[in-house]
């Protein structure tokens, strides 16, 4: 199969087995894992912060930022497009008792005067607001990638306005290779990151929670309320080690196959692409499935049979994602069975 649902699909390289298998170990609950302890180091600085935790999920990772920053009734600031809204079964109602203000934007990104509209003023009949989150890079966007310049201006207007920024920052490193910066240039501007190293960084489990000594300590003890303190983690912190020194250049490589796929798709009729091909911004492909064709679901069960998978978001919306278990050879031979199956398809309908 050429599975292109998502870049969390992907196998440890052998390297990285290799440097699993050699990990020394410890217990992460005790305090004495060593490799944890290194890769929570080695986060940290590459971010630009004080301290870092490691955690199993990036939902996770998001969840202990918001329990450890936010109140019951707080008001959290999100594109409504957001993964917080969307992906996480509702748990910044659930965890934390907090509600969201959902933001407007082309592509899963906002400007600062959204932010500043969006804070409420100190009132008793209104929620306080806490908390924005900035996606980066936005998934239900279409894999957008925030510009530097206007990062730096929501993060001004969060900071006037009192509110805790924290960037959800599953797929931060993609955004960092395709603008050509380091995620200090973001990150700089934040009070919590999140990063997960089981996306585009290739490893099997696990993301960190990123920020000062204080926030951190206190998502510690988050972290083993929710279930997430783990104890011979050194296993899965060594992969993403190890994804962290081999796997952030090549990350440029899946952004050049997302455009070839891309511009495959541009040329089978009855599929539309969103946005020209040379403007793929990092690893996602989306497309729109003519109704001639069938619905989004059934064009992925066709494409299914052919051996290539793919992941339907509603009605006629359908999500490609390369990574690092897909070579340039792979996205020719899906090219072929796309076009193959909407040819299909249309005699069908």
């Amino acid at each position: 199969m050429i599975d292109l649902r998502s870049d969390t699909v992907t196998r440890p390289t052998s390297a990285m087995w290799e440097a699993m298998r050699a990990a020394p170990l410890g217990d992460d609950v005790l305090g004495d894992e060593p490799t944890v302890r290194e890769l929570e180091a080695k986060v940290a600085a590459l971010l630009g912060q004080d301290a870092a935790l490691y955690v199993p999920s990036g939902t996770m990772a998001n969840q202990l930022a918001i329990r450890t920053v936010c109140e019951g009734g707080d008001e959290i600031l999100a594109h409504r497009e957001s993964h917080i809204i969307h992906y996480e079964t509702g748990s910044p109602a659930a965890l934390s008792g907090c509600m969201i203000s959902p933001l407007d934007g082309a592509g899963g990104v906002f400007d600062a005067d959204a932010v500043r509209a969006a804070i409420r003023h100190r009132d008793q009949h209104a929620p306080l607001s806490r908390m924005l989150v900035v996606e980066n890079t936005a998934n239900r966007g279409g894999g957008t990638v925030w510009s530097v310049e206007q990062f730096a201006a929501v993060a001004t207007a969060a900071r006037i306005g009192g509110l805790h920024l924290h960037i959800d920052g599953a797929r931060l490193m993609n955004a960092c290779v395709a603008l050509g910066v380091g995620p200090r240039d973001f990150t700089a501007h934040a009070d919590s990151v999140s990063l997960c190293f089981s996306k585009g960084l290739g490893a099997p489990v696990g993301s960190a929670l990123v920020g000062p000594h204080a926030f951190i300590a206190r998502a510690r003890r988050f972290r083993k309320m929710f279930g997430g303190a783990m104890r011979q983690s050194g296993l899965l912190a060594a992969a993403a080690i190890y994804a962290l020194d081999h796997h952030v250049a090549r990350l440029a490589d899946d952004h050049k196959n997302a455009r070839a796929l891309a511009a495959a798709i541009a040329q089978i009729p009855g599929l539309s692409l969103e946005g020209p091909p040379e403007k793929i911004p990092t690893n996602m492909v989306f497309f729109r499935v003519a109704a001639a064709l069938g619905n989004a679901q059934s064009f992925c069960d066709h494409l299914r049979e052919t051996g290539v998978l793919a992941l339907g978001l509603g009605p006629d919306r359908v999500r490609m994602v390369t990574h690092l278990d897909v070579s340039a050879r792979d996205i020719e031979s899906a090219s072929v069975a796309l076009a193959t199956v909407a040819t299909s398809c249309k005699g069908s309908h």
